[in-house]
C-alpha cells in the first residue's frame, strides 16, 4: 500500500471507488483538493485480471455475508454491487438510462413515496456531462422521458438474435421498442476501442470498450493527484469533540490505519453505507452518525427484476453480443387502468449458461431438477430471455440494521429486512404477463418465470426536512456538515430504470457543491 501517513490531514477521504466515488475523486482532485480514496477490494488490470469466464469472474461482486429476512423472490448479493476499484461499474451491463421527470415527484403526481428535493431540470446538465464522459452510445431517437437524444455516439446497430426477437414480439403487440442507451463504445474514443461483441460485460470488459470508473475516472483522478488505496476496508468513521467527522479507520492486510480528513464522503453502497454509519455511533451520536431522524438504514429499495425465458425453434444463443441491446419503457409511467402506480422498463437481456441454470432451477412456475433440468440446459442455445426493471415503493419497514454477529474485522454483520408491497407485486405480475406475451408473439414457447432483484437503493434518503431524511439534496448530512453521502443510498424513490447514470450525475452535482464550499 502506497500511502502518505496517518498524521497528514487531507481535504477529502472517499469511502468506495465505484460509480460515485470515481466521479468525486476525479472532480475534486482536478479542482485542487487533496483526495484519498479507500476501497475494500483490489485494483484490477482489465487486460490481466478480467477473464472470459462466467464462474471465475463472480469475484467482481460484493459477496460478504448478510443476514436476510425477505420475500423468497428477493435475491441478496447477486449483482447488487461490485468489489474493487471501479465498484459495480466493473460488472454492470452498461445500460445508461436517465430517470424521468415523474421519478422525482411521485408523491405530487401519484400520491406515493416521497418527492425528491429537486427537479429533473436540476440534474439534467449533470446527466449530459456524465453521458459524454462515459461515451454513451444511443439511438437517434429515444421515445420516452425528457431526453430523446442525440447521444455522444451512435447506437450499436448489430443486434443479437434475442434483441431481434424482442423487437419482433413488441411490434406484433403494438409496443414501442428502441435500441438501448449504453455506456459501451460503438466507436473508438480516448484510447479505448469500440465494442467487439465479446459478450462478457458482466464479467468485466477486458478491452475496456464498456465504461467503468476503473478505466475512465480513476486514471484521471490519479493524474490530478488523488491517492487511490485498494484492499483497505473502512471499519469506522471518527468524530471529534466538536461533533464533526475527522477521518476514518481502515484495515489493510490485518493492520489498522487512520486517515484524517477535513471532509468524509461515503460511497459504499446502500447496505454498507448505513452499516458504517450505525457502527460508528458515539456518546454524542448514540443511534449512529447522521441519524437524528432515525432514517439511517430505512426505506431500503430494490428493483423487481424477474426474468422470463422461453424456448424458440431457431437458435438464439443468449451468450452472443452485448447483453442488453433493445428495451421498452411503454409501461414506465402510471396508468390507472393497470391497477397499480408507477411502472417498469423491459430489456431483451442475454444470459450465460450458469446464470440461466441457476435461474431455471428457481423458476416460480416450474422448479426443475434431474432429467428435465438437464434437457432444458441442453437446449440453452434455443432460449430467449427478457428482464424487467420494476419500481419498488419506499417503505420504512424495509431496512438495514446491525446484527449481533461480527465479521472478521469486528464489525456487526448487516441484517437486511425486505418485503414487497401489494403495489409492487401487482406491478411484477403485469410485467411478467407482458414479457411472456412478447416472447410468445415472437414464437417462444413454455416460458419460465424466474424471480430476481437488482440494484439496491435507499437507506440514507435525501430531503429538505432533517426530521424525515438523512442528507440534503447535495448529500450533505443534516447533522454533521462535513459528512457527505453520495451513492444510491440517498435515493428517495427507485424509479423504473437502471440507476447507474443517476448515481454518477448526483456525484457530479455534489462535487460542484463541495468545490464551491471549499472556495467560499
Amino acid at each position: 500500500m502506497k500511502w502518505r501517513n496517518e498524521n497528514e490531514i487531507v481535504d477529502i477521504v472517499i469511502v468506495g471507488a465505484g460509480a460515485a466515488g470515481g466521479v468525486l475523486a476525479k472532480e475534486l482532485s482536478e479542482a485542487g483538493l487533496g483526495v484519498v480514496v479507500l476501497d475494500a477490494g483490489p485494483w484490477r488490470d482489465p487486460l490481466r485480471d478480467f477473464a472470459s469466464d462466467e464462474l471465475s469472474m463472480q469475484t467482481l461482486r460484493w459477496e460478504d455475508t448478510r443476514l436476510v429476512e425477505a420475500d423468497p423472490s428477493f435475491i441478496s448479493g447477486h449483482h447488487q454491487s461490485g468489489k474493487g476499484i471501479g465498484g459495480g461499474t466493473q460488472n454492470f451491463t452498461g445500460v445508461f438510462l436517465r430517470f424521468h421527470e415523474s421519478d422525482f415527484k411521485t408523491k405530487a403526481i401519484d400520491g406515493v413515496g416521497e418527492d425528491w428535493p429537486f427537479h429533473y431540470k436540476d440534474l439534467e446538465p449533470y446527466y449530459t456531462k456524465i453521458e459524454h464522459e462515459a461515451s454513451v452510445s444511443g439511438p437517434k431517437h429515444f421515445p420516452w422521458g425528457n431526453f430523446h437524444g442525440p447521444y455522444p455516439y451512435p447506437a450499436h446497430e448489430s443486434l443479437s438474435q434475442n434483441a431481434i426477437l424482442f423487437q419482433k414480439g413488441c411490434k406484433s403487440l403494438g409496443i414501442q421498442s428502441a435500441l438501448t442507451p449504453l455506456a459501451i463504445l460503438s466507436e473508438p474514443a480516448e484510447g479505448r476501442p469500440a465494442c467487439i461483441n465479446r459478450g462478457f460485460c458482466l464479467q468485466g470488459c477486458m478491452p475496456q470498450a464498456k465504461f467503468s470508473t476503473l478505466s475512465v475516472h480513476i486514471p484521471k483522478a490519479v493524474q490530478a493527484g488523488a491517492e487511490i488505496l485498494a484492499e483497505c476496508r473502512v471499519i469506522q468513521i471518527e468524530v471529534d469533540c466538536y461533533g464533526h467527522v475527522c477521518g476514518v479507520l481502515f484495515v489493510h492486510h490485518g493492520t489498522t490505519y487512520r486517515q484524517r480528513a477535513k471532509t468524509v464522503i461515503l460511497c459504499a453502497h446502500a447496505v454498507e453505507t448505513p452499516r458504517l454509519l450505525l457502527h460508528s455511533a458515539t456518546p454524542a451520536f448514540p443511534d449512529g452518525l447522521a441519524n437524528s431522524s432515525g432514517w439511517v438504514g430505512r426505506a431500503i429499495m430494490t428493483h423487481s427484476s424477474h426474468d422470463v425465458y422461453a424456448k424458440f425453434e431457431q437458435e438464439v444463443r443468449l451468450y452472443k453480443g452485448i447483453p442488453v441491446l433493445a428495451s421498452t419503457q411503454d409501461f414506465y409511467e402510471t396508468d390507472p387502468r393497470r391497477g397499480f402506480v408507477r411502472g417498469y422498463t423491459l430489456h431483451a437481456h442475454g444470459s450465460r449458461p450458469i446464470e440461466m441454470a441457476e435461474g431455471i432451477r428457481k423458476a416460480t412456475h416450474a422448479p426443475m431438477w434431474g432429467t428435465s433440468f438437464r434437457q432444458t440446459m441442453q437446449d440453452y442455445n434455443f432460449y430467449g430471455r427478457l428482464k424487467m426493471v420494476g419500481e419498488v415503493l419506499p417503505d420504512w419497514h424495509n431496512h438495514v440494521s446491525l446484527s449481533d454477529e461480527k465479521d472478521e474485522w469486528g464489525m456487526p454483520i448487516a441484517s437486511l429486512s425486505f418485503h414487497y408491497s401489494d403495489n409492487d407485486l401487482r406491478l411484477i405480475d403485469h410485467a411478467v404477463d407482458y414479457m411472456s406475451m412478447i416472447l410468445r408473439a415472437a414464437g417462444g414457447e413454455n416460458p419460465y418465470v424466474v424471480p430476481d432483484t437488482q440494484h439496491l437503493m435507499g437507506g440514507c434518503r435525501m430531503g429538505n426536512d432533517p426530521s424525515t431524511s438523512v442528507v440534503n439534496s447535495y448529500g450533505q448530512s443534516h447533522d454533521i456538515p462535513n459528512l457527505f453521502i453520495c451513492d444510491a443510498s440517498i435515493f428517495v424513490t427507485s424509479s423504473g430504470g437502471n440507476p447507474t447514470l443517476t448515481v454518477m450525475a448526483l456525484a457530479a452535482r455534489t462535487a460542484d457543491y463541495i468545490i464551491d464550499l471549499a472556495s467560499s
